[in-house]
């Protein structure tokens, strides 16, 4: 009987048609969860004006789905960890998408809120799972740009969901925009079908036969006969315990990560759920204020491509501070007058620097944690970091109703990109300084 490293063989596997299958699951999984995030963007200037919402109303209202995504990722993230990913995945994505459906039929505010909160569960429950299992099935040579893809399946449901609003809301009205959430629904029979489980969950749950099956499919010139021994290298944790993300020298960089989150998620949805409105305001119309959406999640999702490829070949760590201070100079620039190509480039910068930097915070953070406690990870820093989306929509309220110059609206967005850059820097700081205890020690 001969003995087997799990995380040995995941690292060292050649890409394969397997990988292809789930790298295009989650990414799918994630176009629906993007289209259902960005929708409310795209719907803003139609509900505000059908029910006379004020600005601060409207702010309010585009946070009920945040608090719900807040609490479904501590909620899920950890409950996953113990259950299993794909069990998981499917509750949250069922969840989500009828929910989604039935906020197609509210009639009211209050009613609108309530569905948009029950939609966040499931949202907010399902990234950290699908990036937990990406990263688990992921060779570690690629796993930054297989992220990178999996997550521009996020971008490419918010340029969905602008791209459907251009040609819906002034032909169905806002509504219909909610009842095309359907669609994904049929497919998710085909999804739950074909979606692996983690191989680290089975052989923790002593499924070793499944867990054999899946490792022969994902390095097929591997040889794991029936009574060979499979086994996990991270034993470190005793559970899937926040407690366990402050332990063993995470402490300082959990705590930057989460800052990092909070900041970034604040631009994004300050961005996702006011660009259109600011830009409707400023004089655009409504077909060209959407327009500037696709152009941000064209910009995120190409922002999070070129940044997974450059974190796998560089730091990653240094290529988020430097698209976070790209960043700070960008959204910086939107408010001020411009020729429409500059405008829409600086957009495109926006979002690759917002949106896609937030799609590389996922994958430093699968990468910080063990297989035993990487759903945990990725759900608390996920569900932190949901206080920063719910700020974002309240804060752009505000600034609506203050009425303020539009340069002085852009540059309130920006500020906490350079809080982000900091903790970024501190984080990488903090990686040095575990290496240089133990070069110290040794040298005695």
């Amino acid at each position: 009987m001969r003995t087997h490293d799990v995380h040995s063989i995941i690292d060292n596997a050649r890409f394969s048609r397997f990988h292809w299958m789930v790298v295009g699951l989650c990414a799918l999984l994630l176009i629906f969860d993007g289209y259902d995030l960005f929708i409310y963007g795209v719907v803003l200037p139609s509900i505000m004006k059908e029910w006379g919402l004020s600005p601060l109303q409207a702010g309010a209202l585009g946070s009920y789905a945040l608090f719900g995504m807040m609490f479904g990722a501590l909620v899920f993230g950890s409950l996953a960890d113990r259950f299993g990913r794909k069990k998981g995945i499917a509750v949250c994505f069922a969840l989500f998408s009828v929910a989604t459906v039935v906020n197609g039929f509210a009639s009211s505010p209050t009613e609108f809120g309530i569905c948009r909160f029950i939609a966040g569960l499931g949202c907010g429950g399902l990234m950290p799972n699908a990036a937990a299992l990406m990263n688990e099935y992921a060779p570690k040579k690629l796993r930054s740009t297989l992220m990178a893809v999996m997550f521009s399946g996020y971008s490419l449901g918010g340029m969905l969901a602008a791209s459907v609003g251009i040609f819906m809301l002034p032909n169905y009205g806002w509504s219909s925009m909610f009842f095309a959430a359907a669609v994904p629904l049929l497919l998710l029979p085909i999804i739950v079908y074909w979606l692996p489980e983690s191989i680290g969950f089975l052989v923790r749950q002593s499924r070793h036969e499944q867990a054999r099956g899946l490792l022969m499919r994902l390095s097929p010139g591997t040889q794991i006969e029936a009574g060979d021994e499979l086994v996990l290298n991270d034993v470190k944790a005793k559970g899937a315990s926040v407690v366990e993300l402050f332990r063993h020298g995470l402490g300082v960089r959990t705590a930057m990560v989460w800052v990092a989150f909070f900041c970034c998620l604040l631009m994004v949805y300050a961005l996702s759920s006011w660009l259109p409105k600011l830009m409707a305001g400023a004089g655009y119309s409504l077909g060209s204020s959407l327009s500037f959406l696709v152009a941000l999640n064209l910009g995120g999702m190409a922002g999070a491509l070129v940044g997974g490829w450059l974190g796998d070949r560089l730091n990653l760590i240094k290529v988020m501070i430097c698209f976070f201070l790209t960043g700070v100079v960008s959204i910086s620039l939107l408010g001020f007058n411009s020729p429409m190509p500059v405008l829409y480039l600086l957009i495109f910068l926006a979002g690759a620097t917002t949106i896609g930097t937030q799609i590389l915070l996922y994958a430093a953070a699968a990468q910080l944690y063990g297989l035993s406690i990487r759903a945990t990870g990725l759900g608390w820093a996920s569900g932190i970091g949901r206080n920063g989306a719910i700020v974002g929509p309240l804060l752009g309220g505000a600034l609506m109703s203050a009425e303020l110059p539009l340069q002085l609206n852009f540059l309130v967005f920006a500020i906490p990109g350079a809080i982000a850059a900091l903790a970024m820097l501190t984080y990488a700081l903090n990686v040095r300084r575990p290496r240089e205890r133990l070069e110290a020690a040794g040298a005695r």
